[in-house]
């Protein structure tokens, strides 16, 4: 892996709905942790300003902060990686950590082919992004994790609670980190 720090057991996700919160939150995560930024709601201009302010909260408590857009952009904006559907990430080495959202047995295949270094299995629980949606449970998790050859982090309804009860190191959240 070309991580430049170990990967982070504990990553918060940003949405529109926990934005208010993202400050207090990114500082309340143990040092260390991980930032995914989406913020998917903004246009470019916010979106760039709300980042950097974020990310320098982030850079204060050394956790790792990965930007969900293309290697060109979080490497402008000073990310330490990019996040995103596998076939979204790059081949080839891009000098940045590369995290894969997978849901299926393909997505995984895809994101250890383009040399993904962390898949973000989801949804193992019901979340309040996909209210109602299909979840995999504890077993499919553990089924597509078995398979990962890359470190796996739990996405989807989780919280400190259920990554203990699911026995899981890597885990990210939303709502429960926010």
């Amino acid at each position: 892996m070309k991580q430049r720090q170990p990967l982070a057991d504990i990553w918060l996700i940003s949405d529109e709905r926990n934005d208010a919160m993202l400050e207090r939150s990114l500082r309340a995560l143990p040092r260390g942790s991980g930032f995914i930024y989406r913020h998917y709601h903004l246009d470019g201009p916010q979106r760039w300003a709300r980042f950097r302010a974020l990310r320098h909260i982030a850079k204060s408590r050394d956790h790792t902060v990965i930007l969900a857009d293309s290697a060109q952009t979080a490497r402008e904006w000073g990310a330490d990686g990019i996040y995103g559907a596998p076939l979204s990430l790059y081949p080839t080495r891009s000098g940045l950590i590369q995290l894969a959202t997978v849901h299926s047995m393909r997505e995984l295949a895809q994101a250890q082919r383009k040399g993904a270094d962390a898949a973000l299995i989801s949804p193992v629980f019901p979340t309040r992004s996909h209210p109602g949606g299909d979840v995999l449970g504890p077993a499919r998790f553990r089924m597509l994790a078995k398979h990962a050859r890359m470190p796996v982090i739990a996405l989807g309804g989780m919280s400190a609670d259920r990554a203990r009860g699911l026995n899981w190191p890597r885990w990210a959240a939303i709502d429960a980190l926010s």
